[in-house]
């Protein structure tokens, strides 16, 4: 009987412990998510390059739109975008504005360079397209280093933030997304920029790499309002 009472606290302990990370990570999500909060809105400009097998796209000047709760723009002056649709998004502001989550401790880890607390975010809405986010934090400067998001139409892509100028604000200077071009669906009119029209062979074997996007922020306006119609 003893015995049994030593195991069941061991086992209460345990127990005990997953609660307390299991809070202490929704804490430090909280954080992040009212520091985020503070961008109302914003009008960002910057430099895209994007690199996919199936897309001849020049680096070219892009302008950024976002409003609360996950209102996310972008246009290429020139040339064309290519992002994976579905609500996908190089912004993590429009990700982080998931309200009903579990948030879960899965380790440390260093992330270009800096001690960060990997945590993943599992949605309590199984309408939500995100199934799941991971997030490695830089708990120290309260700023995500990195994010790995698997939803349901896009499958997974990655983000990796670099900060500089507007930290404070949790706003990138540089993000770099990538992205598995095989859960892309290819648009129709792509091969206007091929030097020869692909063929389903082409189209097939090109998928099977990644795509990958940096945009190279110049400026941000935060919470001056935005012009109207723009989404």
């Amino acid at each position: 009987m003893t015995r049994f009472k030593i195991v069941f606290a061991v086992l209460l302990l345990a127990l005990h412990a997953q609660i307390s990370f299991a809070q202490d990570e929704t804490a430090l999500v909280e954080k992040l998510k009212q520091k985020l909060d503070q961008v109302h809105d914003y009008v960002a400009t910057g430099r895209m390059k994007t690199d996919v097998a199936f897309i001849k796209a020049p680096v070219g000047n892009v302008k950024i739109y976002y409003q609360q709760p996950d209102y996310f723009k972008l246009i290429r002056k020139s040339g064309i975008s290519i992002l994976p649709k579905g609500g996908v998004t190089v912004n993590m502001n429009a990700i982080m504005a998931t309200k009903s989550y579990v948030a879960l401790f899965a380790g440390n880890a260093i992330t270009d360079g800096f001690p960060t607390k990997i945590v993943k975010l599992l949605p309590m809405n199984e309408n939500n397209d995100i199934v799941l986010t991971t997030l490695y934090i830089d708990e120290k400067n309260l700023l995500i280093r990195k994010a790995i998001t698997t939803t349901k139409e896009n499958g997974t892509y990655q983000m990796n933030m670099q900060y500089g100028r507007y930290s404070n604000w949790g706003l990138p200077d540089k993000v770099i997304f990538t992205f598995n071009t095989q859960d892309y669906k290819i648009p129709k009119g792509v091969t206007l920029e091929m030097d020869e029209p692909l063929t389903d062979a082409d189209r097939k074997r090109m998928q099977q790499k990644n795509g990958r996007v940096e945009i190279d922020y110049t400026t941000y306006s935060i919470n001056k309002g935005l012009p109207p119609g723009v989404f």
